[in-house]
């Protein structure tokens, strides 16, 4: 069983300051008799979501409505999530009115909370009865009533915990204006610009409230997770200071089924991928526990790094992909720093400084340049190894594969073909972003699509090019995708085997265009980032050995951190990555074996150097 919960209250006008005020207090939404356009100014203005208490000409996020206004509101068109239906009224004149405008919820009296449960239990009816408390013992009364959903005014941080201890094994989720599974597709398409924006700062990838934190993928502060625990879903004191989950026995019965069998050696199906990506807290802390575990049994104790230097050669491109910092069109000299197109020799050059440095691995990844073909990448290639016939070349994602076999007019087949005879080690998974496209729609819409990026990957391994596997999240993305993307992965390596590694990427904010412009959420929370590693680690378990935490994204305490859910690698000291700085990350452009070796040893794990392919070059002593 779930239960949710809002914190808001009731305003007679809502001002810039009000609003940051309430958001200092939890508050996420304010609720307004008589909406007028400076009261939604200044709710959005403060990051509180507005709320009109009655039919409105301005436009709030969501309406709280009589029985009437309801039906009105249906016959306009208006989504049933935005509505909550007040409990008054004639019983009949109440469930015409949630029967015919599906409303999220019924709000109700403490005294009425039977009554309105009466109603929503029908059959046909999806709302859920929605009611003021004040104190702990109010909210316990009202969830035996049929309550499923909490309002609540002046609620601190540790008494929302007392509530959620009390609640025991049903599940407290705090939710936004919205209900919890919202879609973003569903609001991006009712939603005004200033609406959605502050509604996506406000959720995660379920829809469910983010933690209150400043703290984002690519930020220098402190992880949110308490030093005890993985799982950064609350911040009382009964949740900080208490134990972390243990076991798989420790999650709800549903996740706990599904764990009981992975750990058996049984891969949960795409459907089950889903739900564990919804986990929540002490179900969270379960999933890495057993991802754990499955590590154990796949790789032991030793964790890996890679000595090698990012080469990113140009930073024009002619695709226009909402979440890039980095690329540069023709127009965008006003932009953080100036379009660039290195020379071949000096590729050449920076190979041969990373290799004199002791790098094993130069991994190539760029824009794609207006005036690039296939024969560009093929000169590359064939140039470094010229120069150093001994240096692994990890290079060319798959859209610049498919972009060379376009431009030269062969099968990509031949053209990878062409690569390994040329000298191309192995290919980065990236340009995957989400393998979904109901996300690369609005996310990277002139880019290639899942069947041309599963396209190229089985035609690779194919002609003896093995490659990573990446996943880009927590930006429009949701658990559905998150399942969807991880299908694909398998689907690919169940025919050929030819993927090294899986690496999450979370997504970096701060200076992406897609966020800059209100139309992503500011990155994912850290429960999801423990999850989407976690579960990669159960999902592939058999499949693909290692999963790799990105320090680029999450330095490398972040990294040390998931080392704990499943994680065996943390990836390469790169030597001047700017693709992610670029984003607005402050970690990422290097780091030294020494710095990946103590944050290893740190957490009692055995450090090695590997190579491209994970064959173990050296051992710390």
């Amino acid at each position: 069983m779930t239960v949710t919960f809002l914190r808001t209250r009731p305003a007679e006008l809502i001002s810039e300051v009000t609003a940051r005020t309430r958001l200092r207090e939890g508050t996420t939404a304010l609720e307004v008799e008589g909406l007028t356009d400076e009261d939604r100014v200044g709710a959005l203005s403060g990051g509180v979501l507005p709320v009109a208490v009655g039919i409105s000409d301005v436009e709030p996020i969501g309406w709280v409505v009589d029985p009437v206004e309801a039906v009105e509101m249906a016959g306009r068109g208006v989504a049933g999530w935005r509505m909550t239906v007040t409990h008054q009224g004639p019983r009949a004149s109440i469930l015409d009115a949630v029967a015919r405008s599906a409303p999220a919820f019924l709000r109700t009296g403490r005294a009425a909370v039977a009554d309105a449960a009466s109603i929503v239990t029908l059959p046909g009816i999806t709302t859920v009865v929605s009611v003021f408390v004040d104190t702990l013992d109010h909210a316990l009364t009202a969830l035996e009533d049929g309550a499923g959903d909490l309002l609540l005014r002046d609620w601190g941080i540790e008494q929302i915990g007392e509530l959620r201890e009390a609640l025991g094994q049903v599940q407290l989720i705090e939710r936004t204006a919205l209900p919890v599974g919202v879609s973003v597709d569903a609001a991006r398409g009712v939603l005004d610009g200033a609406l959605f924006k502050a509604y996506l700062d406000q959720i995660d990838g379920s829809g469910a409230a983010r933690p209150r934190t400043v703290w984002s993928p690519g930020k220098s502060v402190a992880l949110p997770a308490p030093s005890a625990r993985l799982s950064s879903e609350w911040a009382d004191d009964c949740w900080v200071q208490g134990k972390a989950a243990i076991s798989w026995r420790d999650a709800g019965l549903e996740v706990q089924e599904i764990l009981g069998r992975s750990l058996e050696g049984l891969a949960p199906t795409r459907d089950e991928l889903e739900a564990l990506f919804k986990a929540r807290g002490r179900d969270v802390e379960a999933i890495a526990w057993t991802a754990d575990q499955l590590r154990i049994q796949a790789v032991g104790d030793t964790v890996t790094y890679v000595v090698n230097r990012n080469i990113n050669y140009t930073n024009v491109c002619y695709f226009r992909c909402g979440f890039c910092a980095f690329s540069k069109g023709p127009r965008s000299l006003n932009l953080r720093g100036e379009p660039y197109l290195m020379e071949i020799s000096e590729i050449v050059e920076r190979s041969r400084q990373a290799w004199d440095r002791g790098a094993t691995e130069v991994t190539l990844q760029g824009g794609i340049h207006p005036h690039f073909t296939g024969d560009f990448y093929v000169e590359v290639v064939e140039a470094i190894k010229a120069d150093l016939p001994d240096i692994h070349i990890h290079g060319f994602t798959p859209l610049e594969v498919w972009q060379g076999a376009e431009t030269l007019g062969v099968p990509v087949a031949e053209f990878l073909a062409r690569l390994a005879r040329s000298g191309l080690g192995t290919l980065p998974g990236t340009a995957a972003e989400v393998l979904d496209d109901r996300i690369r729609a609005h996310l990277c819409p002139d880019k290639i699509r899942t069947a041309q990026w599963a396209e190229v990957m089985f035609a690779a391994h194919e002609v003896g090019l093995r490659s990573t596997a990446t996943l880009m999240f927590g930006h429009i993305d949701d658990p559905a995708s998150w399942a969807n993307h991880f299908e694909v992965i398998r689907t690919i390596q169940r025919r050929t085997g030819g993927f090294t590694e899986f690496v999450p990427l979370p997504f970096v904010h701060m200076g992406s265009p897609i966020y800059l412009r209100g139309r992503a959420r500011p990155g994912p929370t850290w429960d999801e980032i423990v999850l989407v590693h976690a579960v990669a680690r159960i999902a592939f378990d058999r499949l693909i050995p290692n999963i790799q935490a990105s320090w680029v994204k999450l330095g490398l305490d972040g990294g040390a951190r998931l080392l704990a859910a499943g994680c065996n690698d943390l990836g390469g000291t790169l030597m001047d990555e700017t693709i992610t700085r670029a984003a607005g990350a402050v970690h990422g452009q290097e780091t030294s074996p020494r710095a990946f070796e103590q944050a290893i040893s740190s957490i009692g794990r055995s450090p090695a150097q590997r190579n491209t392919i994970y064959e173990i070059l050296a051992e710390a002593l």
